[in-house]
This record gives structure tokens, C-alpha cells and sequence, in this order.
């Protein structure tokens, strides 16, 4: 890129993340130090406000430069991923929304644990949204560095690793210091942007083809490389019977793992009510919903407009893909339009990394000092206090800082897949069948949680993600093992059936007492917090 580019792009890098570290400095010298204010932004916002906060979560990397990517080198396979994360949502609504914020306090344990021995299941759960939480802020992190790199040269290392680097130490600063408050004030903000830039860059598209969207993907499709094929269902996940069971097991990770995620369901504990709970569900849908059309616009522009060939060049894995249309939209490569538009798509990309990095962050170090540190402290012991803990819990990014670094040349919506499947193996089994089965006791919980997240880990370990592959995290080597990229397909009924094949062979009765206590709360909101 060019230095008028990189000097405006830096410019507007710079003005977000002083504009975010204000907000994240008056909130701190505004708390009150509380559990609840820290993990909870004391409950004050409204539902508008939270499902702007939901939107501004959810819409990650993966959605803004993965997914559109995908599209660009994919065509309607890529389509998959934005079908998956708008129709995840309906199962967030109709399914867990009010039940997790009445049944719950800060974390997803607190639903799970209400009936149940606290100590083995808050530990499993713990456990179990710190690994999603990690995977989740790895694709931030490959999302910074694919855009940072494009801005300072195109495909240098050595920006992408800094920018890994930086990014991790921002979102360490903003969870310590801010908590939820300043957290969702920088999700608002982010939010706001990206639909903006997002509406903007659509607009552009559909006016360059005269609103006519039969030309722009006939145009799309003879840019591809691949004719009529780049239109039809195949060309990433068609061919063989390995790559047909790829694309069922990415469909159902991505459609219920959205529901298992930490950092989402935390969102819930910070409205006052069920019913407002309800209402940023509905907000939220609406934007993301809006969201992902538009990217599907914008995959397909990019494909049109700059070519798959020459975004594959950029970055093999299609994750500047949107920036790349953003400079041709703008009038090239050297205009002032071009530059004006690549710098703020930029920034507006780079501020969607750091918002999102946030809110998984705070979610982990909640996990660790609430559920981890708080069931795991020894009596007689020193004891430190929850918010100081968390705040030091913050530091878990090092190691997504570390695991960036290694998958710099995968997609980023790609490694969103791999942490729903987690998610949808470990957590959404122990969640429902915790809301919805009045036999369920603490073994069944356990086995729920580590059933599905070990198998899911272990086989992500040994599928061509890792090794075995040109594009796996380690090329050179080969200890491949399972042929599926995405284990949700085998791991999320493992999931289930350790479950339910822990809470069949306990001899643990379930205490009546406290499942009434907890139906009650759970439907009518009686004694939540």
C-alpha cells in the first residue's frame, strides 16, 4: 500500500483506540468495584443498548473480513458460514435468552451449578469457556494481522505478528481497567461503525451494477476462475463424501454453537430484567440479520470488483478481501476516493478486532475467577478477591496471543467454526439438559462438559487443520488422523450422550427442592438477580 494510504488508515487506527481507551478510562474512575459492576456493568443498560452490545460481539472478523472472503474465493459455499451464524440466533431466542439471564448471575456456570454440587461443574464449565474463549480470540487475533499486513506491505510477518502482539495488549488494558461497563460502551461504538461502513460499501456495490444482482454474480462468476461452478453448491465442500460430512458438521457447529458461547450468554446478565433480555435478543437480530446479507453482497462484489485470483494473492486464506473492494470502489489504487475508503473500512475492520477481543476477554477472565478461582481456592489460604482475579485473568490473551502467531494463514471464519464446535460440543449439552431435564444431576453435567469438549479438542488436534496439509498450522508434518476439519459432526452427540449417560448411571438423586426453586426462577424470573 502506499504511504498516503497507510497514513490515513494508521490516523483512524489511532483516533478509535484513543477514543476507546477515554471511555475505558472514565468508566474505571466511575465503578464501584463490585462483582457485579465489574462482570455485569451493574445491570443498567437498556435492551436497545445491550442488543446494540449483542450485534457489535457477535459481528467479529469472521463476519466483516472471514465470511465475505470465503464468499469471494468460494462463492455459495462460503454462503454457509452467514446462513449459520443469522439462523444460530433464533436458537438463542427461542431456547436460552430469558431462561440464562434468570437462571444466572455472571457466568454459564451459575445456570448449570443452581441444582447441582458446585465445585466439579463450575471447574468443567470453567474450563470448558476459557478453551472456546482462546480459540475465538485467535481468529481476532489472525484477523488484526491479516489487515494490519495488508496495510503495511501486504503479506509482512513481521507486521502481522506485531499487530498480534498489540492487539492482545489493548484487550488485556480495556478488560482490566474498564469491565463490562466500558466494554459495551466500545461494542456500541463499534457496532454503529461497522453497520455504517457495512451499509456504505453495499450501497457502492449494488450502484456500480445498477442495482442489477444477476450481473453482479455473473461477473462474480467469470472473475472467480470457475465459471458457473463459483454459483453452485461444491466448490469448497462438494466432491468427495469427506467433504460433504465437512460441510454438514460446519452447518450444525455453526447453528448451535452461538448458544454455548460465553462471552454472548454473559451479555444477558446485563439487563435488568428477562423481558429486556428478550428485547436486545430481537435488537440484535435485526442488525446482525441486516449484517449478514450485506456481506453476502460484499463477498460477491469482491469477487466481481477485484477478483478471486488477486484477493487469494493478497491473503491465501481471502481475509482482505473487504478492504481490497473498499480501494476499488473508491477509484483504485492511488485516488483519493480509494484511499479515503480502504483507510476507513480499515480502521472500521481493526475496531470491530478490538471491540470483539474485549468482550471474549472479559468473558474468560470471568470464567477463571469466578467458576476456576472461586470452586478451586482452599480454605486457610490468602484470598484474594473475584474482580482482583479477573482483572489479572485478563493476561489468558498471552495465549491467544501465542496461538495467533502459529495460525496466521487460516480464515478467520474458519477458526470461529472450530471454537463453536466447541462450544456446541462442551457447553450447550450441560445448558440445556440443565434448563430442560429434571433428572439431570451433577455426574451427568461433568460428563456433558468434558464428553464433548475433550473429543472435540483431540480431534481438532488430529484433522488436517494441524498437520498433514500445505495450508495446516504445521505443513511439515503429518500425524492427521481424522479427516473432518470442523468435529462438531462427531463431537456435539458426544456431548449429549456423555450427559445423559452420566446422569443414567448416578446414583445421585436429584434434589426436588431446588429443581422447583430453579423452574420457578427460570419462568417467571422470581429471585434473579
Amino acid at each position: 500500500m502506499r504511504g498516503d494510504h497507510q497514513t490515513l488508515a494508521l490516523l483512524l487506527f489511532c483516533a478509535f483506540i484513543a477514543v476507546t481507551l477515554f471511555i475505558t478510562t472514565w468508566v474505571s474512575r466511575n465503578r464501584q468495584g463490585s462483582a457485579e459492576e465489574f462482570y455485569a456493568g451493574g445491570r443498567l443498560f437498556s435492551p436497545m443498548e445491550n442488543g446494540f452490545a449483542i450485534a457489535g460481539d457477535y459481528m467479529s472478523a469472521a463476519s466483516f473480513l472471514g465470511i465475505s472472503g470465503l464468499i469471494a474465493l468460494f462463492g455459495y459455499d462460503g454462503m454457509l458460514y452467514s446462513v449459520g451464524f443469522l439462523v444460530a440466533w433464533l436458537v438463542v431466542l427461542l431456547l436460552v435468552a430469558e431462561l440464562v439471564r434468570n437462571c444466572g448471575r455472571f457466568t454459564l456456570a451459575d445456570v448449570v451449578a443452581a441444582r447441582m454440587a458446585e465445585r466439579p461443574v463450575r471447574t468443567a464449565l470453567g474450563t470448558s469457556s476459557v478453551t472456546v474463549s482462546v480459540l475465538y480470540l485467535v481468529a481476532q487475533m489472525v484477523g488484526a494481522g491479516s489487515l494490519v499486513a495488508l496495510l503495511l506491505g501486504g503479506t509482512s510477518d513481521a507486521a502481522r505478528s506485531w499487530t498480534v502482539v498489540g492487539v492482545g495488549a489493548l484487550m488485556v488494558v480495556y478488560v482490566s481497567f474498564g469491565g463490562m461497563r466500558a466494554t459495551t460502551w466500545i461494542q456500541i461504538v463499534k457496532a454503529v461503525l461497522l453497520m455504517g461502513g457495512a451499509v456504505a460499501l453495499t450501497v457502492l456495490v449494488l450502484v456500480h451494477f445498477r442495482g442489477d444482482v444477476n450481473s453482479l454474480l455473473t461477473t462474480a462468476a467469470e472473475r472467480s476462475g470457475h465459471g458457473k461452478d463459483f454459483l453452485a453448491p461444491g466448490l469448497r465442500y462438494g466432491g468427495d463424501w469427506t467433504a460433504r460430512f465437512d460441510f454438514i458438521s460446519l452447518g450444525i457447529a455453526l447453528v448451535l454453537g452461538t448458544a454455548g458461547l460465553p462471552h454472548i450468554l454473559s451479555r444477558f446478565y446485563t439487563v435488568p430484567t428477562a423481558r429486556a433480555a428478550r428485547r436486545s435478543v430481537v435488537w440484535s437480530i435485526g442488525l446482525i440479520g441486516s449484517f449478514y446479507l450485506m456481506t453476502i453482497v460484499l463477498g460477491f462484489g469482491a469477487a466481481a470488483l477485484v477478483g478471486s485470483a488477486e484477493v487469494r494473492s493478497s491473503n491465501a486464506a481471502g481475509n482482505t478481501a473487504v478492504p481490497l473492494l473498499a480501494l476499488v470502489l473508491g477509484g483504485g489504487e492511488g485516488s483519493t476516493g480509494g484511499t479515503v475508503l480502504f483507510a476507513v473500512v480499515a480502521a472500521i475492520a481493526f475496531a470491530t478486532i478490538l471491540a470483539v477481543v474485549a468482550g471474549i476477554t472479559l468473558a474468560s477472565s470471568a470464567s477463571v475467577a469466578h467458576d476456576l478461582y472461586a470452586s478451586l481456592r482452599r480454605p486457610g489460604r490468602k484470598q484474594y478477591g473475584e474482580v482482583a482475579v479477573a482483572r489479572v485473568a485478563a493476561g489468558i490473551g498471552a495465549v491467544a496471543i501465542a496461538l495467533g502467531l502459529l495460525a496466521q494463514n487460516l480464515n478467520v471464519a474458519f477458526l470461529v467454526g472450530l471454537a463453536f464446535a466447541v462450544a456446541a460440543s462442551a457447553n450447550l449439552p450441560a445448558l440445556l439438559y440443565s434448563l430442560f431435564w429434571r433428572n439431570f444431576t451433577t455426574r451427568g453435567a461433568v460428563w456433558a462438559v468434558y464428553g464433548g469438549l475433550v473429543p472435540a479438542v483431540v480431534l481438532v488436534l488430529v484433522s488436517p487443520v494441524v498437520s498433514g496439509s500445505p495450508a495446516s498450522l504445521f505443513p511439515g508434518v503429518d500425524f492427521q488422523l481424522f479427516p473432518l476439519e470442523n468435529p462438531g459432526l462427531v463431537s456435539i452427540p458426544l456431548g449429549f450422550l456423555a450427559g445423559w449417560l452420566g446422569t443414567v448411571t448416578s446414583r445421585e438423586k436429584p434434589d426436588e427442592a431446588k429443581h422447583a426453586e430453579s423452574e420457578v426462577r427460570a419462568l417467571t424470573g422470581a429471585g434473579a438477580a
